[in-house]
């Protein structure tokens, strides 16, 4: 969703009314899972996807007729593979079902908070009683919106408060005295951190990647020279500090992904002692292995422990071959995207 915000925003500026398409149920080979989105205006712009291409057309279509008619729908896509290429479907052969409404009302809020970088879900009613409804819930227990009945938004608040601590979405049916309420809950984690410890050449693609990615970025170097504003105008963050005082006042956490691009000691080093006694879920250092190995030496006498050197990926980065700033930052940011997803 934050990625839209932008596309949206500027929609609303041009007057244009917007739909948004979000995949609500996904099961088999289906290309995106639930909380994917789309967005179409009412002269036709698009972006997002809820697929892989293949039902996006189709999907565009009912969005005009949901700006039209005013009235939210849940659609269901998935074929057999046979006939993928002859009806509108999924050509992986999976199903998605997606619900299209229009802007909710409750959007500045929304963005507000996801801007913010809070935690919050969003509860939608995709079928049934509490149809086109939508309900935003807080850790702290603040609410905005409405599900039709106190009863039912009780009993997804209590739902949400765990799905809110599992930062998880899932989807829901609840049993009301008006019927059954089919509930799509969202949540919305804040966005993971990507530190750069050295604003050096590798950095500057790095941080452009990172920022595709949904990444929040920080750049963290002691040196102006290379800190500079001209050189990170993309940086969400950028630190002139050394390194090691910096980190101690970052809260790192498990959405924290570090990297230490420095090749200097004496900035990287006592950072990286820092950054090896929190519960930061990726720490890689650039260095070959020789350089590494003099790294690991030094870190044990500062009174790391091996257990805790062994978090350090280094060689940093998937093995590409590839040798120029931007190719050294591909193999970086895979490599992260592999943690991210327990594949490394």
């Amino acid at each position: 969703m934050r990625e839209l915000l932008p596309d949206i925003n500027l929609y609303l500026a041009e007057g244009k009314e917007v739909a948004i398409a979000t995949v609500v149920k996904a099961y088999g080979s289906a290309p995106r899972q639930p909380g994917s989105k789309m967005i179409v205006s009412s002269s036709g712009d698009m972006a997002g996807s809820v697929s892989g291409g293949c039902v996006e057309g189709a999907v565009f279509e009912e969005a005009q007729k949901v700006l039209k008619a005013g009235r939210p729908k849940l659609v269901e896509y998935g074929i057999a593979d046979e006939l993928a290429f002859e009806v509108v479907g999924l050509a992986c052969g999976g199903n998605i079902q997606v619900f299209i409404e229009a802007l909710p009302q409750i959007y500045q809020t929304l963005q507000s908070s996801l801007l913010n970088g809070e935690l919050l879900a969003l509860a939608t009613g995709v079928d049934g009683a509490a149809l086109g409804k939508k309900l935003l819930l807080w850790p702290d227990g603040r609410t905005q919106g409405g599900l039709g009945a106190l009863a039912l938004e009780k009993s997804v608040g209590n739902y949400a408060a765990d799905l809110l601590s599992a930062q998880r979405s899932e989807r829901k049916v609840f049993e009301t005295a008006a019927g059954r309420a089919d509930i799509f809950i969202e949540v919305y984690p804040p966005p993971k951190r990507l530190i750069i410890v050295g604003a050096v050449h590798i950095a500057i693609p790095l941080v452009t990647f990172a920022r595709e990615l949904g990444f929040r970025t920080i750049v963290v170097d002691a040196r102006a020279a290379f800190a500079s504003a001209r050189r990170f105008s993309h940086a969400d963050d950028l630190i002139l500090r050394w390194p090691a005082e910096a980190l101690a006042d970052l809260d790192l956490d498990q959405g924290s992904y570090l990297v230490f691009l420095s090749h200097d000691e004496k900035l990287d080093n006592p950072a990286l002692k820092v950054a090896l006694q929190t519960q930061a879920r990726y720490i890689g250092a650039l260095g070959a292995r020789k350089t590494h190995a003099h790294r690991l030496e030094s870190l044990r006498a500062m009174g790391l422990t091996n257990a805790q050197l062994s978090r350090i990926h280094a060689p940093i980065g998937l093995d590409l071959g590839g040798r120029t700033p931007e190719e050294v930052a591909v193999s970086i940011i895979a490599e992260i995207v592999a943690v991210r997803h327990s594949r490394a």
